[in-house]
Parts: C-alpha cells; sequence; structure tokens
C-alpha cells in the first residue's frame, strides 16, 4: 500500500511542477514576446529577406530576455519566500523532502534552459546568490551540475571546473540526508570530480579532475586530492615517509 502512496505522490508532484513550469516558461516569455511583436509590427512594410533577418534576431534576443528573466523570477520567488533547504536527516515522505524537490526542481527550470549561456559569467553568480549560496567575491562556475544552493558556501577566488558536480542531498535507506558544503578562498575544484554533502574544503586547497570526495570529508588548507574515492596527496607522503 506504501509504494502506491509514494506513486500518487510523485504523480501529483509531477503535474504540481508541470503547472508551475508553465507559470514560470509563461511570465520569462513575456518581455520576449513584447519584443518580437514590436518588431513584426515595425517590419510589416520591409521586404521579405531584411524582414525576415531582422524577424531572426528578435526571436534570438528573446531567447535571452526569457534566460535572464526566468533566473530573476525564480531567484525572487525563493528569495521572498525564504525557501531555504535544512540540514539534517529526513523522512522521503516529509514537508522538508518536498521542499527540497521543489526547490530543485526549480533549479531544473534553468538548468535545462539557459545556464549553459552565463557560466563563466556573472550572471551565474547571480543565479547561485537569487538560489541562496553564500558566494565570495570573483567566484568562476564553470558548471552547471551545482545543486542545493542554500546549503552551498563558496569563498573568494575559488574556481569551479567544467562538469564539476557538488551537491548537498543525498539519499540512503529511505531517507533524505542534507548537509552544507563549504569550500574556502582560491579552491580550484577540478573538472568533472564530485563533491558530496558535509564536505569542507580548505583555502588553496586543489581537487584534481574526476576526483570523488565522499561525504563529509575534510580537505586541509593547501592540500591536494585527487582518485576514486579522492585521497590527499600529503597524507600519501607522510605515509611513504614514516615506512
Amino acid at each position: 500500500m506504501s509504494w502506491i502512496l509514494v506513486i500518487l505522490g510523485q504523480l501529483m508532484f509531477s503535474l504540481f511542477m508541470y503547472g508551475m513550469g508553465v507559470i514560470f516558461f509563461g511570465a520569462a516569455i513575456v518581455p520576449g514576446l513584447a519584443f518580437f511583436i514590436k518588431v513584426w509590427n515595425w517590419s510589416l512594410s520591409f521586404k521579405s529577406l531584411p524582414r525576415l533577418f531582422y524577424l531572426g534576431m528578435s526571436i534570438a534576443l528573446g531567447y535571452f530576455l526569457f534566460g535572464l528573466t526566468l533566473i530573476l523570477l525564480i531567484g525572487l520567488f525563493r528569495t521572498i519566500f525564504n525557501l531555504r533547504l535544512k540540514e539534517g536527516i529526513h523522512p522521503i515522505l516529509s514537508f522538508e523532502a518536498f521542499k527540497w524537490a521543489f526547490i530543485s526542481s526549480l533549479y531544473l527550470l534553468i538548468n535545462y534552459t539557459f545556464i549553459d549561456f552565463i557560466l563563466l559569467t556573472p550572471f551565474a553568480n547571480l543565479l547561485f546568490r537569487l538560489l541562496g549560496a553564500k558566494l565570495g567575491k570573483n567566484v568562476q562556475f564553470n558548471s552547471k551540475y551545482v545543486y542545493d544552493a542554500t546549503l552551498l558556501e563558496i569563498g573568494d577566488n575559488t574556481v569551479v571546473g567544467g562538469g564539476a558536480i557538488i551537491i548537498g542531498h543525498i539519499v540512503e535507506r529511505g531517507k533524505l540526508k542534507l548537509k552544507k558544503v563549504k569550500i574556502g578562498k582560491n579552491v580550484t575544484v577540478g573538472s568533472h570530480c564530485t563533491i558530496m554533502p558535509g564536505c569542507e574544503i580548505g583555502d588553496n586547497a586543489i581537487i584534481g579532475a574526476s576526483a570523488v570526495l565522499l561525504k563529509d570529508t575534510k580537505v586541509e588548507a593547501r592540500d591536494v586530492w585527487f582518485g576514486i574515492p579522492a585521497e590527499s596527496i600529503r597524507h600519501k607522503k607522510d605515509e611513504r615517509t614514516t615506512e
């Protein structure tokens, strides 16, 4: 019987998020659509080729207006309603789990439609700040796989490499576990590495490409970690010295 409730819950949540998607997408399309209509009316007297060019340009610009508007709408919605994740262990069928799924789904609306165009730009920092992340100065994001922003803290001048995964949640034995990820200043998070919930990375540390930091891993300042699962080069050197 419980599995039926889970399936019904998933179905109802999916339909609810489809409705939210229609609302956010519909509202975000308005500025670009208004601009397109203006160009359409303005170009009625033009010959076909120039008119097609201007209409095509208006559609392209409309897409970027859509993406930036979507970021602002979702960010303002999260901020106004103060949607933040609470650290801890929560049942899958709980309010905290629903809130996590809801916030994650809002981020996916941007992730699947526009985020590739704002990586390594100030707009990426704006997005993650609006989603609740605490960021220092000059943080560089080159990955769209940064989830659970309200559980994320990153210091000044840190670089998140392409395809890196930073995640503040994990599901184990039917429980949703939420824990902050804290990354210090001047840290390099290598491409396609994975940072799990509860990880803390000290200042000036380097996480090598494709490394996997298991949950609750503590990385000391200026240390270098690599491998699957990731290990400390400093500790490896200490072990060799004592042998």
